[in-house]
């Protein structure tokens, strides 16, 4: 008998996998959650299976998401990207990436972590949503709006609430997964 999955799930192999052995599960690495914030940034207009199927291109052309090496890429770098077909050549995103690293490493000079920093949205703990079907799951939360605003704030971009809030999502702040799922949490 197949496992039932939260609805978004396609039959793709790498969807299937990316829900039951990543998506909704804590992440405290910092290069993680940096790689999360710029992919979700990428997706922006585009479902996650497009940039999904791209990270491993993505991973390659941006240093592993290195933000100390990302911070440094100057015009030569971007237009290098804009040329590579392995990952979405929009260069506002593009630029996004470099940008966000420098403003990364403020946060992590400033919190001592990322971690630190990106978690206390939550206080420190994953939200546990009790959401019956995907259709009830929420764009955007007060949680969202304020790390969001936050963000932007300190210099980032391509963090709108929907955005921070899927990124929530991926990292696990937030446990989206529906009462129908094999990974709901309240099982």
């Amino acid at each position: 008998m197949d496992k039932r999955r939260c609805k978004w799930v396609t039959a793709d192999q790498l969807y299937i996998d990316y829900h039951d052995y990543e998506w909704g599960r804590p992440t405290h690495d910092d290069r993680k959650l940096f790689e999360m914030l710029c992919l979700e940034g990428a997706q922006a207009g585009l479902s996650w299976i497009t940039i999904l199927k791209r990270r491993e291109n993505y991973r390659k052309a941006f240093d592993g998401f290195d933000p100390k090496v990302i911070s440094t890429y100057g015009e030569d770098n971007i237009a290098e990207l804009l040329q590579d077909e392995g990952i979405i050549r929009n260069k506002l995103k593009v630029r996004s990436v470099v940008t966000n690293a420098q403003a990364f490493l403020s946060v992590v000079e400033e919190f001592g972590s990322f971690d630190a920093y990106i978690w206390q949205f939550v206080e420190g703990e994953p939200i546990i949503n009790e959401w019956q079907s995907h259709e009830k799951v929420p764009a955007t939360t007060k949680e969202s709006e304020q790390m969001s605003k936050d963000l932007k704030k300190r210099g980032f971009k391509f963090v709108g609430p929907t955005i921070c809030y899927a990124f929530m999502q991926a990292t696990g702040m937030v446990n989206d997964h529906t009462k129908e799922c094999f990974l709901y949490a309240g099982k």
